[in-house]
């Protein structure tokens, strides 16, 4: 990689610090409260009752260069993401439910197998390693990202969540993800809860990108134009303004920062179960998009990634 870039993780590895993490990481699958669901079940030995139907290893669907992601994580060579199985929401309008909710999940894999994943992909020449769909899956992970390390990982880490993620697992990333990545999918929870199945979806977002830009702050891109860390937030723009994209706007503007760099995304398209939820069996207006935007710009954000 040019420059001196030098990954989180690796200097809390060399720290001794990053075994700590690990270590609590699996203690707290025993009873797991990795996300804010909190299931409170000993995913060590059983994963039947938890939500995410994850036990201890992680289950990947697919992974390898993606070149459709946020323009400064693709570059020339893509983002090495990988793809995981399952999640912690319920979305109706879930556009890759296939793998987070459906059929198509993927495999079991042990850390092995996963760092060996993260090594193929630096070696393909991807400038990040793109952990998509993570929070339920964070101790084994981080059990790769240990051995990928001590076989040379160099690439940073993108945190491609959801959004809904707990204070105390955010902790245990701290020093060790070097881009996060969240969506900020509603500003109302009473509108949420009956599409992403948890009741606090609004409240837990904000919490976890406060707690996400105090780790990392904002973007950082070189001069090659590759993200390198920082906070970079997607956000899907809805029909009849039902994700209330001016208060999210408004929150990243107000309460983060003015040099957010926000992905602005226009391409909603009813899938899954949106047909049963009007108006989420249609897609947004060009009027709609235009007016999301001109909030985003009246609140003062400028870093714009039109997805």
């Amino acid at each position: 990689m040019p420059g001196t870039f030098v990954p989180s993780y690796l200097n809390l590895i060399r720290s001794g610090r990053f075994d700590e993490r690990l270590r609590r990481a699996f203690h707290r699958m025993r009873r797991c409260d990795l996300c804010p669901r909190r299931c409170r079940v000993d995913r060590l030995r059983d994963s039947r009752k938890t939500f995410c139907r994850s036990g201890s290893r992680a289950v990947v669907a697919s992974y390898g260069p993606h070149f459709g992601e946020e323009r400064p994580l693709v570059g020339r060579h893509g983002s090495g993401t990988i793809f995981f199985g399952y999640c912690n929401l319920a979305c109706v309008f879930c556009q890759n439910w296939d793998i987070s909710q459906g059929r198509e999940l993927g495999r079991p894999v042990s850390s092995a197998t996963l760092a060996a994943m993260m090594l193929s992909l630096q070696q393909q020449g991807c400038h990040n390693i793109n952990l998509v769909s993570p929070t339920h899956v964070v101790a084994p992970i981080l059990a790769a990202v240990r051995l990928a390390a001590h076989r040379g990982l160099r690439l940073p880490l993108v945190y491609n969540t959801g959004g809904y993620d707990c204070p105390e697992t955010l902790a245990l990333l701290d020093g060790i993800v070097d881009i996060y990545m969240p969506d900020m999918k509603f500003a109302d929870s009473a509108i949420a809860v009956r599409l992403t199945g948890v009741p606090d979806y609004a409240e837990v977002n904000r919490a976890a990108v406060a707690a996400m830009h105090r780790q990392v702050g904002d973007l950082v891109i070189d001069a090659q134009g590759i993200a390198r860390r920082g906070l970079l937030i997607r956000h899907l723009v809805l029909p009849d303004n039902l994700a209330g994209t001016d208060r999210i706007t408004a929150f990243l503007a107000e309460q983060r920062s003015r040099d957010t760099y926000l992905n602005l995304m226009d391409q909603y398209h009813p899938c899954y179960k949106a047909d049963r939820y009007p108006p989420l069996d249609r897609r947004p207006t060009a009027t709609e998009l235009r007016q999301a935007r001109r909030w985003a710009e009246k609140c003062g954000l400028w870093r714009f990634d039109k997805g």
